[in-house]
């Protein structure tokens, strides 16, 4: 089999400023997502790209456009408690923008009903709170519709709905939405919006408060925090009767890692292995050659699951045939759509004897939306010259899948890795099966403890560790790591070990470069 070519399984998200060959596109689905509403005139969008922007968003995947918001910078204090819509947004030219302001109020978010449940809306509002961090504004000001509340009139009034809504007892798509990402209630407005009969022309006045706002806005800005999110799955290798099995039980830890909002998602190296529990097949040279046949349907099963549950996957490990030589091959699956993948640079004795597994020769490292990672498969932590060489590239966090039988395996992963972290001033996380596959040869027992850890200094927990799961039961761990902490730390640490290195004694020589 030759080297399978990942970029036909990309299906590639973008989110960008709208321009005005988008404007069409918008119209259309605006169409289509409010049919009882007016839609914008290709007039209101040429003045918003022409007076703000930098405040227009649209999400673009595989080149058609399938969310777009809008926005404009006001003085809040400004404006009358109970404005409408056309009052804030000057009947949507947005020409009373105010460069000068202090609030960014939003006023459109929509999302193509085809592509929902992706994410998109939360991908807008996250872009929109970089805007307001980038120019240092205090808060993100919405009039939020409120489309259910038709159902519930007779019953209920304005506020008593939204209590019930926001305590979750009745749902609401827009005000729902607005509390999961963050946003609580002002007030709210009465006729607002002239032509939302399904809010009876209510709406509610929510608002997100920039905690990094500085009062007087300085002519440098300068970032307080930068948090990445990782959860890291301790994966139970369990017979399955099929792939769909085996992504159930992908797409469910995918979808526990969204919902604490993580930036990444991290499965075990050869996790799929699972999937030889259901291959009548005994050698272990023949069953990975079966098993390299799945490579193309993990690739579009974790691509999706990237996407659709908007979170960063480290995909474990897979055994991949490229050229007749089988590699163990680490993916990197971008909530955008794209792919990149590592291999893995140093086999074991136990995968060249009984399944053929040949190294690569490159050390990766990849930009993503949360600064540059890399990935570093089991025993290729052990060698120190490689989490060198990967934070020498820019790497701030180095992902390690592993699967080891017993507790020295580990240990031996466990102890390298927050080696790793100490003397190149990173962030490195652990990922590892536990469980057993009787039905498969030369997968036997497992020992895992995954975990994230930390360099060890004031600023870091005591211990070194953000967090660690119990050994040996199938669980996560969830854990925030701070890159301007790490920034910082390596600019003023207690000790610096990559500022202090003796270049005039020694020195590691990369020979790809």
């Amino acid at each position: 089999m030759s080297e399978i070519d990942v970029s036909k399984f990309e299906k590639k998200m973008i989110i960008r400023t709208i321009e005005e060959r988008d404007f069409d596109a918008i119209i259309n689905m605006q169409k289509v997502c409010f049919p009882n509403m007016e839609p914008w005139k290709r007039e209101h969008l040429q003045s918003h790209i022409d007076i703000f922007p930098e405040g227009q968003f649209c999400v673009e995947y595989d080149g058609e456009i399938i969310g777009s918001c809008s926005s404009l910078i006001i003085n809040f204090d400004e404006y009358d408690d109970q404005h409408t819509w056309d009052e804030i947004t000057d009947e949507g030219y947005i020409t009373n923008h105010d460069p000068e302001g202090y609030n960014l109020y939003g006023i459109e978010v929509m999302v193509h009903p085809q592509y929902r449940r992706m994410k998109i809306g939360r991908r807008l509002y996250e872009a929109r709170k970089d805007l307001a961090r980038e120019l240092n504004l205090k808060s993100i000001i919405i009039g939020g519709r409120i489309p259910n509340y038709h159902n519930h009139a007779k019953e209920l009034t304005p506020r008593q709905y939204v209590e019930e809504v926001t305590m979750h007892n009745l749902y609401d798509p827009v005000l729902t939405f607005q509390v999961m990402n963050g946003f609580s209630l002002k007030r709210i407005n009465q006729n607002y919006l002239e032509d939302d009969r399904a809010s009876m022309r209510y709406a509610t006045l929510m608002e997100w408060n920039n905690i990094d706002y500085r009062p007087t806005t300085p002519k440098r800005q300068f970032k307080t925090s930068f948090p990445v999110r990782i959860t890291t799955i301790q994966y139970e290798m369990k017979k399955i009767s099929s792939f769909e099995d085996f992504a159930i039980q992908c797409e469910y830890y995918t979808d526990v890692a969204a919902s604490y909002q993580s930036d990444f998602a991290v499965f075990p190296e050869i996790f799929t292995l699972q999937l030889l529990s259901f291959l009548p097949e005994k050698s272990p040279s023949r069953a990975i050659r079966r098993l390299t046949e799945f490579t193309e349907d993990y690739i579009e099963l974790f691509t999706n699951l990237a996407v659709k549950y908007n979170v960063n996957i480290i995909g474990g490990s897979h055994f991949v045939e490229e050229e007749g030589k089988i590699y163990n091959i680490a993916y990197l699956f971008r909530r955008d759509g794209t792919i990149e993948k590592q291999y893995k640079l140093h086999i074991t004795p136990n995968e060249r004897k009984f399944w053929g597994i040949h190294g690569g020769d490159k050390v990766n490292v990849f930009d993503t939306d949360c600064g540059k990672i890399a990935i570093q498969i089991c025993y290729d932590i052990e060698f120190p010259e490689l989490g060198r060489i990967a934070v020498d590239k820019g790497a701030n966090i180095i992902f390690t899948p592993f699967c080891t039988d017993d507790r020295q395996g580990y240990l031996r992963v466990r102890y390298c890795s927050q080696a790793r972290a100490i003397e190149n001033q990173v962030y490195t996380v652990l990922s590892g099966t536990v469980g057993n596959l009787s039905q498969v040869e030369n997968m036997d027992i497992q020992y895992a403890q995954s975990g994230i850890f930390s360099p060890s200094d004031f600023t870091f927990a005591r211990d070194g560790i953000v967090g660690e799961c119990n050994p040996n039961i199938e669980t996560v761990v969830v854990g925030d790591v701070d890159l301007e902490i790490l920034r910082r730390h390596r600019r003023a640490g207690s000790v610096n070990q990559l500022r202090d290195r003796r270049h005039d004694v020694y020195k590691i020589v990369y020979k790809q470069d």
